[in-house]
């Protein structure tokens, strides 16, 4: 057990039950994003996700699906057996891509996109916004509270951080391997709060975190893979050290992907790298690219040695060789970003949440609510 400090605010789990009774009168004025994909229908993971929530109670739950449309009405039906103030948002149907087509914005889809849909409406409907993936197996419904907790005390945007050990090995690789030591190389060369900022964050690609509604609608997430990252940068902008805490949530259990392939973490590190770097470009930092990939190598060499002495002291397995080579598979995504797919603020949005409830629910019309699933 530690309890370190970092340059934000980190609360951790000292006593294994923090204190949150105040956070339960906040439930009602909370909405949950949570996103899902073709892959999480009827998965085992999804259905705990979902479960604990219905005794959490909160205001709203917004799931944002991407499915294809035979496969969308089974999905529905799935979503609303369970007992929650739900409303599924199917983020590629064809009002959808009308809406977005007609203002401009139809280039590209994913992750970020689909959870940008639903933050609208969740901002509408609630105070308070808790996102979260859907395939963690270990999955409690106290972890809503304890990232609404910071919003209870004051601060504008929380981000959960866990243990990635599971069947014996660590895992949390695109984080350790990829976004760890590439700002550890920033950091090395820049004295720069914004570097300051995205090293404090224990586990910075963890898909849970919490906001205020206001500063949900000035999020700017890309389409894909880079949400956590971008939205790390609008967070410093708007809620900054002061205002942000990292919140405990013990170990977690994740569905695992492949590191090669564009749907794999290979892919993934290409969305990344380009979020975090456009965000340390936009605040000022020169990242000198035609050295970064080998500093970043060095650094990223010297973790593993790390690694593989804290899973020999633990009893776990550890490929050293394995975990170099991801190492050089992800040095080929640390370039300058090319364009920028990145979404309006919902506060300069060529359309109302409204609109989108309306045409991601074409079953029956959409409401923003509580009720809007009913």
């Amino acid at each position: 057990m530690e309890y370190v400090q970092e340059r934000i605010t980190t609360l951790h789990d000292l006593r294994g039950a923090p204190a949150l009774e105040g956070v339960e009168p906040r439930l009602e004025e909370t909405a949950v994003v949570v996103p899902m994909t073709d892959r999480e229908h009827g998965g085992l993971a999804a259905e705990r996700v979902l479960a604990e929530l219905e005794a959490v109670e909160p205001g709203a739950v917004y799931v944002p699906v991407r499915a294809a449309p035979d496969r969308i009405a089974a999905f529905r039906e799935w979503l609303e057996a369970f007992d929650l103030p739900l409303s599924v948002l199917w983020c590629n149907a064809p009002g959808v891509e009308r809406l977005l087509s007609d203002a401009g914005l139809s280039n590209g889809f994913g992750k970020g996109r689909d959870v940008w849909l639903a933050l609208g409406p969740a901002a509408a409907a609630g105070e308070c916004i808790v996102v979260h993936d859907a395939d963690a197996r270990s999955y409690r419904g106290e972890h809503v509270s304890r990232l609404l907790a910071p919003l209870t005390m004051g601060f504008h945007f929380s981000k959960g951080y866990y243990a990635r050990v599971e069947d014996g090995r660590l895992y949390g690789r695109l984080f350790r391997l990829f976004y760890e030591p590439l700002v550890r190389a920033v950091t090395a060369a820049h004295d720069a709060p914004i570097v300051d900022y995205l090293g404090a964050f224990r586990y910075a690609l963890a898909g849970e975190f919490a906001l205020t509604a206001e500063l949900a609608r000035r999020l700017r997430p890309p389409r894909a893979w880079g949400l956590e990252v971008a939205t790390l940068g609008d967070a410093f902008d708007h809620a900054g050290a002061s205002g942000t805490a990292q919140v405990d949530l013990g170990r977690h259990e994740h569905d695992h992907r492949a590191v090669g392939g564009e749907t794999g973490l290979e892919g993934m590190s290409r969305e990344v790298a380009a979020a975090l770097l456009r965000v340390l470009e936009e605040h000022g930092v020169d990242l000198e690219y035609e050295t970064l990939p080998e500093r970043y190598l060095v650094v990223g060499d010297r973790l593993v040695e790390q690694y593989r002495t804290d899973a020999r002291f633990n009893g776990l397995e550890y490929d050293a060789a394995a975990e170099r080579t991801q190492l050089e598979r992800y040095a080929a995504s640390i370039r300058p970003p090319a364009g920028d797919d990145r979404l309006p603020r919902w506060t300069a949005a060529p359309f109302r949440p409204e609109d989108v409830v309306r045409a991601a629910q074409p079953w029956i019309g959409g409401r923003i609510g509580r009720n809007a699933g009913d």
